[in-house]
């Protein structure tokens, strides 16, 4: 869904691959299945034989890449890949990676999912010993580090720059002689090794892509982790002990694909099991269960099972409307939700429905659908959401960095539910969210960051830390 209906987005996705005579076009199949992480604009950077080229624009990957030149002039048998969608940075075209560094005596590319919290701090340090910076991006940050660093080796310079910057990340760095791949210490976004069925290696922000491409699953990266593939294989190292899994908890619920794989979790399962846990949870007569399509249809189908009441497609989403940005106007918003999704007559009408969705954030888009769902002919709509309720921003690669936007920061339970105007309106605990996902970890909420839900932040935040405790105190009306 975009912006203007779901108002939650993820920063972008990264593939690499190492090892292959078609790498650009395999690294296009690659990005494409990682489109829903990002859609304003895409690249590819490919290695022949230690020269880099890359081509890059705004939009679709189908879009960026129409023109067949410029996917064939991107020959070599290693590439990186990235789409992105902006949290740091404007969305202009001097974002949009994969980045490609020129200096007298090497040159590499670098793409980046994640964000950054102590952007400010180093950028202005860095800018302060003569660095020029040609992007408002944080990923740019990474890049000058390593150029100032004076350690002997190239890695050395590389596991310093990682140890100084703060926040999430996965990295990809496209080096003349080599692929590197990078974690931050916590584990925020997901990347994961693949091997095709020749020996390419590839790296990509979900294993979906790996389908796509015909590659094998080997691991995921770890926390704090720095893996170097060329030609000799993989290496496998650490720039720093000091870690804790707190993987993104948003990715199970509604970011990733529900075919990918996540510390060995499969997304879809995990949503099928939140949405069983919520039907435990939920404490209302129904007729029917509706999911919002399409992220929350897994969650729909363990709610369901779970109750023993049918699952109806109760909605429909048009897969034909134009890709759209952020509409100015609450009414523009709206409106792009009725583009969006139908509600089918036939099936509620007369009926009291639970409609499942993964998330609220501001209430927009869950609003309209009840009055959808009720203009349509449901007597009661009882809204039960797969998750926690959203009260905190999250600093580590989701566009959600104030409380402002969000309405159950704002709100209680009860108000929420006059707002969207649903007879009844249900979360899913905490603890029942951390049960359903099951990471086999001993971790702190069991691996996840939930953050969003709890205001506990598994690092310091640096740069946001002020505004966020002023933000604490203030409070938005979304009546």
């Amino acid at each position: 869904m975009t912006y203007e209906v779901k108002s939650l987005n993820e920063e972008c996705g990264v593939f690499g691959i190492w090892g292959h005579p078609q790498a650009a076009q395999v690294t296009y199949f690659g990005l494409h299945s990682l489109q829903h992480r990002g859609q304003e604009g895409a690249g590819i950077l490919t290695n022949d034989a230690g020269k880099l080229i890359r081509h890059r624009d705004t939009g679709l990957i189908s879009e960026v890449f129409k023109n067949p030149a410029n996917l064939e002039k991107l020959t070599g048998q290693a590439a990186i890949g990235h789409v992105r969608y902006a949290t740091a940075g404007e969305a202009s075209i001097d974002n949009i990676q994969p980045f490609h560094f020129k200096f007298y005596d090497m040159e590499f590319g670098l793409a980046h999912n994640g964000n950054l919290t102590n952007t400010k701090t180093l950028k202005k340090e860095l800018e302060h010993n003569g660095a020029i910076f040609s992007s408002s991006s944080d990923t740019e940050i990474l890049a000058h580090i390593i150029r100032c660093s004076h350690n002997p080796s190239f890695m050395g310079k590389v596991k310093e720059a990682l140890n100084t910057v703060k926040g999430g990340f996965a990295y990809l760095l496209m080096m003349e002689d080599k692929l590197i791949a990078a974690l931050d210490p916590n584990g925020f976004r997901p990347l994961s090794i693949g091997r095709m069925a020749n020996g390419a290696i590839v790296v990509s922000s979900e294993t979906c892509a790996f389908e796509v491409v015909g590659a094998e699953w080997i691991r995921d990266v770890k926390p704090g982790e720095v893996v170097i593939i060329d030609n000799s294989g993989i290496q496998y190292d650490t720039y720093t002990t000091d870690t804790q899994l707190a993987i993104c908890s948003m990715e199970y619920i509604y970011f990733a694909r529900p075919d990918s794989n996540i510390h060995g979790v499969n997304v879809h399962t995990a949503r099928k099991r939140m949405g069983a846990q919520l039907a435990r949870e939920f404490k209302h007569e129904a007729d029917i269960v509706v999911g919002v399509p399409n992220s929350s249809l897994s969650a729909a189908m363990g709610f369901a099972e779970e109750s023993g009441l049918p699952n109806e497609m109760g909605l429909i989403k048009n897969q034909y409307t134009q890709r759209t940005f952020i509409q100015p106007t609450q009414e523009l918003r709206e409106q792009g939700v009725r583009m969006k999704l139908s509600a089918v007559s036939g099936v509620v009408k007369g009926k009291r429905v639970v409609m499942i969705d993964d998330s609220i954030v501001r209430g927009t888009t869950s609003r309209r659908i009840v009055q959808l769902l009720k203009e349509a002919g449901a007597t009661e709509v009882h809204v039960a959401i797969a998750s926690p309720p959203l009260k905190y921003p999250c600093f580590y690669g989701i566009d959600i960095q104030t409380r402002r936007e969000l309405i159950a920061a704002n709100h209680s339970v009860e108000e929420t539910r006059q707002i969207i105007g649903a007879d009844s309106l249900t979360y899913l605990s905490i603890d029942g969210l951390i049960d359903s996902i099951g990471l086999e970890t001993n971790a702190p909420n069991g691996g996840l960051c939930v953050a969003y839900f709890d205001g506990e932040y598994p690092t310091p935040i640096y740069d946001y830390e002020k505004d966020y405790r002023r933000s604490l105190d203030e409070k938005v009306s979304f009546y």
